[in-house]
């Protein structure tokens, strides 16, 4: 982890203008062709969320903006980004899982699988580990949602929030639209551009 000086951070000005607005988050949805993806993911047998959320934080860990915090009023940056998506129950409740990030899509794949299980086998809301260092997700594969809202906390938020679209098929491509909440001390459009450009070309792969 490393602290910047925001004092002679390029984006000092931007930083100070955000951090004082109540809510400083800024959200786009944009939809993704997912097609390459699904059917690389049927093909293997393999978890199509695992894969897309793969793709994604490929994309998250190759962008420096996404990896800044805000903590104690400073400015950290993250070596590694981690997934924590909300995962859902049997019963229909979720909780909130921590999934190691990892290169490797098998190690990746593996790491969900062990999430999966200990949301399964207890109640409880929040995972063991709950730092700073993931995004916070959730798929809502029921709803093909062209914008989403995330919740506020009311407190010092500056974690990347991504929620995951229903897909819809035309065409036989299949398109997926991805909600990206991020905050506005830290993260311009262009950093968002370059997510979108970096996850598509994950995807494609």
């Amino acid at each position: 982890m490393e602290v910047l000086d925001i004092e002679t951070w390029n984006r000092k000005q931007h930083f100070k203008h955000f951090s004082a607005m109540k809510d400083p988050f800024f959200e786009v949805t944009v939809p993704f062709d997912v097609s390459r993806a699904y059917q690389f993911s049927k093909k293997e047998n393999l978890s199509f969320f695992g894969k897309y959320l793969h793709d994604c934080m490929k994309a998250i860990n190759d962008i420096d903006a996404l990896k800044l915090r805000i903590i104690d009023e400073k400015v950290v940056k993250y070596n590694v980004i981690h997934a924590s998506p909300t995962l859902m129950r049997n019963d229909k409740t979720f909780g909130f899982s921590f999934i190691t990030y990892n290169t490797d899509l098998v190690v990746f794949l593996k790491n969900l699988e062990s999430e999966k299980e200990r949301i399964m086998n207890t109640n409880t809301l929040y995972p063991p580990i709950n730092g700073l260092d993931c995004i916070h997700c959730s798929a809502m594969p029921w709803v093909p949602f062209m914008g989403h809202k995330e919740p506020v906390s009311g407190l010092q938020d500056s974690v990347p929030k991504l929620a995951f679209s229903k897909i819809e098929t035309n065409n036989n491509i299949q398109k997926m639209n991805v909600s990206i909440s991020v905050n506005h001390a830290l993260v311009d459009g262009y950093d968002i551009g370059l997510f979108v450009e970096k996850f598509q070309y994950n995807l494609n792969k």
